[in-house]
């Protein structure tokens, strides 16, 4: 009879003493105890969980001494075209409106045009720039002046062809919502250095994100380490002002009286999620005095707000990244700016021109804002789309479309800076179609391997146990660029 067999023999009516128990039990209890062992040996080696939402928020130190503190992640939502920006192709002039080779195209999929479509030339001039002679088109005159204190990747690779699969999957290690984001392991690995704002702070300045809050989700982590949605104009968020009239003293024993409720309740059910919203209501309370602070550019000088080319009264993409430099400054872990609209199935110029203008002058500022500041080596500067866009041209009548580019996973450029990253480096190339990586293909995987190093941790490491698993960001995959670190 198995331990199990006599375990539920005692709920039957029979007194069977300690000794008896023991004695048959005892070989499933050594191995209960040994699994246990085996798991705390192993765990000594993760990072513990937090044991409540204060210790959760608690700064906390890495794996190893990391160089960022912080990190802004520019997300070009949409996916900006790599060979009209960044990766030149004079091939690709060669071959405008034939085809490209079968060889080169086999076994590919895309979202709108057929595989056979004709090529599309770059749209572009291109010019060196820098001591490093890295070449930028002339879509971002701004950027040039700054690419000595970057690194362009331009060997990315991504298995999602689709906008909210390969927004989620860049963010979160997997194409489904469910998992925790990048914004979500910094904060959940390294605390929080604010008390009065969120650790994890997202802002959107296009015209809305396909994969949405899947983005910037805790997952299956508590949702303190989410990421907090900031508008891009007056209160940061809705409702954080007192009405007229709201007397402070009320106010504070409302809220000492809500958090001795949510206590109580607490102490009844265990549920952890109480702890966050006990964490929300006092972050909101706060937030009432330091949001004010935060949002007042006209602090700034004038010489910063034009260096941005942004204007205090009207919300841009300049304005969040002003923002961002100002949250980083109050210990603001990690800030995320989506500027959607980089989906260019028609009219790839206009759109290039377009979202050139809102962001390449506020992207360039922030980098040298940071610099001047002495804030960049502490701050990881992220910049880039969830893929990149096709050499062949997408047109079609029915869907007024002409002069696009379609969906391309296979090969997109993106660019980082600051926190640990060797500035002024060309990282990987693609071939002479700019079709497929041909030199040092960085992953996903890798590139959030690479963040999380740059952090301070090994991302094999850092994990989450759930439902009995140990997650990580890279999932069992990934490795870290190491050419690109300083």
């Amino acid at each position: 009879m198995s331990c199990h067999d006599h375990l539920y023999a005692c709920s039957t009516p029979r007194l069977n003493s300690r000794r008896w128990f023991l004695k048959e039990c005892g070989l499933g209890l050594g191995k209960v105890a040994l699994a246990s062992m085996l798991t705390d040996a192993f765990s000594s080696k993760l990072l513990a969980t937090p044991a409540s939402a204060s210790e959760a928020l608690k700064p906390r130190a890495p794996h190893f001494p990391g160089k960022a503190k912080h990190v802004i992640h520019l997300f070009m939502a949409g996916a900006p075209s790599q060979l009209d920006l960044f990766d030149y192709k004079p091939e690709l002039a060669k071959l405008q409106g034939k085809p490209l080779p079968p060889s080169v195209i086999a076994g590919q999929r895309y979202a709108f045009i057929r595989s056979d479509a004709a090529v599309l030339g770059p749209q572009f001039k291109f010019g060196r720039h820098g001591k490093s002679g890295a070449e930028i088109s002339e879509a971002l005159p701004h950027l040039a002046g700054v690419v000595d204190d970057i690194c362009m990747i331009k060997s990315m690779k991504t298995e999602q062809f689709n906008h909210a699969p390969g927004q989620i999957f860049l963010n979160t290690g997997f194409a489904q919502p469910g998992r925790p984001s990048l914004g979500s392991w910094a904060l959940y690995g390294l605390g929080s250095e604010s008390q009065d704002l969120p650790a994890y702070v997202v802002m959107s300045t296009g015209g809305g994100v396909s994969g949405g809050s899947a983005n910037w989700s805790s997952g299956f982590m508590p949702s303190l380490y989410a990421g907090v949605r900031f508008r891009n104009q007056g209160d940061p968020i809705l409702d954080v002002t007192s009405p007229k009239g709201v007397d402070p003293k009320l106010q504070r024993a409302s809220l000492d009286l809500i958090e001795e409720m949510n206590h109580a309740r607490l102490g009844i059910v265990g549920d952890p999620e109480i702890e966050s919203r006990i964490a929300s209501y006092e972050m909101a309370y706060r937030l009432q005095s330091s949001a004010p602070d935060l949002m007042d550019l006209k602090k700034e000088s004038k010489e910063t707000l034009d260096m941005y080319g942004c204007d205090p009264d009207k919300p841009s993409f300049a304005r969040a990244c002003l923002l961002a430099r100002r949250m980083i400054e109050r210990g603001v872990r990690f800030v995320n700016i989506y500027h959607e609209g980089w989906d260019a199935h028609s009219d790839v110029v206009g759109n290039l021109k377009s979202n050139c203008a809102a962001t390449d002058k506020a992207s360039a500022a922030l980098v040298k804002d940071l610099k001047q500041r002495g804030l960049l080596d502490e701050t990881l500067v992220i910049w880039g789309g969830e893929f990149g866009r096709t050499p062949m041209v997408e047109s079609n009548v029915a869907l007024g479309r002409s002069l696009g580019r379609d969906h391309h996973p296979a090969a997109f450029t993106m660019w980082m800076a600051g926190g640990g990253i060797k500035a002024g480096l060309t990282h990987g190339a693609t071939d002479e179609m700019g079709f497929h990586v041909v030199q040092d293909e960085v992953q996903i995987y890798d590139l959030q391997a690479t963040i999380l190093h740059c952090l301070g941790f090994d991302h094999e490491r850092l994990t989450y146990t759930y439902q009995g698993r140990q997650f990580r960001l890279t999932d069992v995959h990934g490795k870290v660029v190491k050419a690109i670190l300083a």
